[in-house]
C-alpha cells in the first residue's frame, strides 16, 4: 500500500508560498536590472535603443536555453539548492553591472543575470506543486504570479529612483546585487520550508495509475506532447506583448503624447499593478473554472482593445496612460489559470522539465521582441508599440484555446 503524506497545514502552505513568491518577484525585478537605466545608459555612452534592446535578448536568450535545461536539472538534483545558486548569481550581475566601463560590461551583465533567472520556474513549480496541498494550490499560483509582477513593477522605481536620487545609474546596479543578496540570506534561514524532498505531489497520479511506468518512461517523452508546444507558443506570443510594454511603452508614451518620461515611466508599474490585482482576483476563479482557456481568452482579447485604443492616439495623454497600465488587469485574470492550465496538460513526475520547456517560450518571446520593438521606436513607429503588443496577446489566446482544446478532449477519455 502506497505511504499516505499529511496534508500541510495552512501555516506551512503560506510559509512556501510567501518564500516562493519573494524569490520569483526577485527574478521578475533582474528581468529589469538594466531597462529602466537606458536614459542614462544613452546619456552617458551614446547607445541606441536597438542597442540596448539586445542586452535585453542576451538576458533572454540566456535565460531561455538555461531555462528549459534547468528542469531536467531541478528534476534531478532539487530545486532548493538550484535557487540559491540562481540568486547569487544576480547579485554577481548587480556587481558587474555597476564596475561596466562599457557595452561588453552590460553584456557580461546581462548573460550573469539571464543564468540567474534561468531556474525560476523549474524551481518555483516544483516546490509549490511538491509542498502546498491541492486545495490551496490556485492561490499559490496567483501568489507566484503576483509577486513576479510586484518584481516588475518595484524594479523601475528602485532602479531608476536611485539612479536619480545618488546620480549614478552604477549606484542603482550595485544595491539591486545587494537586493539579491538580502532575498539568498531569507532563503537560507528558511531552508526547511523549501525542501522538495519531502512532501506529497499535489497532482498525484489519476486513480487507478501505478508509477512504473512513469519510472520507465524516457525523460525527453514529454517533448512528444503537442500540449508542451502549444503552451510555449502561448507564452512566446503572450512574453512578445509584455516586452513591449515594458521596455517601449515608456518612450513610446512620451513621444506620442507629449509627456515627461518622469510621468510616462509610471505606465509599467501601473500595468504590473494592475496585473497584480488582477491576479488575486484569478486566483479565485481557477477553482471555478472548468474551461480555463475561456477564461484566459476573454480576459487577454480584452487588454488587446484597450492597448489598441491607446495606439490610436485618440485619448488625452494621461487618459492613454491610465487605459495602457489598465490593460494589465486583463492579463492578470488570466495568469492563474494559464498556470494551473500547464500544470494539468503536465504528465505527473515531469514538473521540473515541462514548466522549464514551457516557460523558455517567455524568454524566447522577450529576447525576439525587444530588438524588433526597439527598431520600431527608432524608426518612430510609436502606436505600433502599442498594435503590436495587442497582436501578440491575440495570438496568444490562439495557443491557449488549442491547449484548453486539448486538455478537455483527455479527461472526456479519461471519464
Amino acid at each position: 500500500m502506497a505511504m499516505t503524506t499529511a496534508a500541510p497545514t495552512l501555516r506551512q502552505d503560506a510559509r512556501t508560498i510567501g518564500l516562493i513568491g519573494l524569490a520569483h518577484g526577485s527574478s521578475h525585478f533582474f528581468h529589469l536590472l538594466l531597462p529602466p537605466l537606458f536614459p542614462f545608459l544613452i546619456a552617458e555612452f551614446g547607445y541606441s535603443y536597438s542597442e540596448l534592446g539586445l542586452l535585453v535578448s542576451v538576458f533572454f536568450v540566456v535565460s531561455g536555453v538555461g531555462q528549459a535545461l534547468s528542469g531536467f536539472l531541478v528534476d534531478r538534483v532539487g530545486a532548493r539548492p538550484v535557487l540559491f545558486a540562481a540568486l547569487a548569481s544576480f547579485a554577481l550581475a548587480g556587481l558587474t553591472a555597476g564596475s561596466a566601463s562599457g557595452y561588453l560590461g552590460l553584456v557580461v551583465a546581462s548573460v550573469l543575470a539571464g543564468l540567474g533567472n534561468a531556474p525560476f520556474h523549474p524551481v518555483d513549480f516544483t516546490i509549490l506543486n511538491k509542498r502546498v496541498s491541492p486545495a490551496r494550490l490556485g492561490h499559490g499560483f496567483s501568489v507566484h504570479g503576483i509577486s513576479g509582477n510586484l518584481g516588475w513593477a518595484t524594479a523601475p522605481l528602485f532602479m531608476a529612483g536611485i539612479a536619480t536620487a545618488a546620480g549614478s545609474w552604477r549606484m542603482a546596479c550595485l544595491s539591486g546585487g545587494a537586493l539579491a543578496l538580502v532575498v539568498l540570506a531569507v532563503m537560507v534561514w528558511n531552508r526547511d520550508a523549501l525542501d522538495d524532498r519531502q512532501g506529497a505531489w499535489a497532482h498525484a497520479p489519476a486513480k487507478g495509475a501505478t508509477g512504473s511506468a512513469h519510472a520507465q518512461e524516457h525523460p525527453m517523452a514529454f517533448l512528444k506532447l503537442p500540449a508542451v508546444w502549444l503552451c510555449f507558443s502561448f507564452f512566446f506570443w503572450s512574453t512578445c506583448s509584455l516586452s513591449a510594454i515594458q521596455s517601449f511603452a515608456a518612450p513610446a508614451l512620451q513621444r506620442m503624447y507629449d509627456m515627461p518620461l518622469s510621468l510616462t515611466s509610471m505606465v509599467v508599474t501601473g500595468y504590473m499593478l494592475c496585473s497584480a490585482v488582477g491576479m488575486v482576483i484569478g486566483g479565485f476563479l481557477v477553482g471555478r473554472v472548468v474551461r480555463l482557456e475561456k477564461t484566459i481568452s476573454i480576459c487577454l482579447m480584452a487588454s488587446a482593445a484597450l492597448l489598441v485604443l491607446v495606439g490610436l492616439g485618440a485619448l488625452p495623454g494621461t487618459v492613454a496612460l491610465a487605459v495602457a497600465a489598465l490593460a494589465g488587469m486583463g492579463v492578470g485574470i488570466a495568469g492563474p489559470s494559464r498556470d494551473m492550465l500547464i500544470k494539468r496538460a503536465a504528465p505527473p513526475g515531469a514538473t521540473g522539465r515541462v514548466y522549464g520547456t514551457v516557460y523558455s517560450g517567455l524568454d524566447l518571446g522577450f529576447s525576439v521582441a525587444a530588438p524588433l520593438f526597439g527598431v520600431l521606436l527608432d524608426r518612430g513607429q510609436t502606436a505600433d508599440i502599442f498594435y503590436g503588443s495587442a497582436l501578440a496577446l491575440v495570438l496568444s489566446v490562439v495557443s491557449a484555446a488549442l491547449v484548453g482544446g486539448g486538455v478537455a478532449r483527455r479527461q472526456a477519455q479519461a471519464a
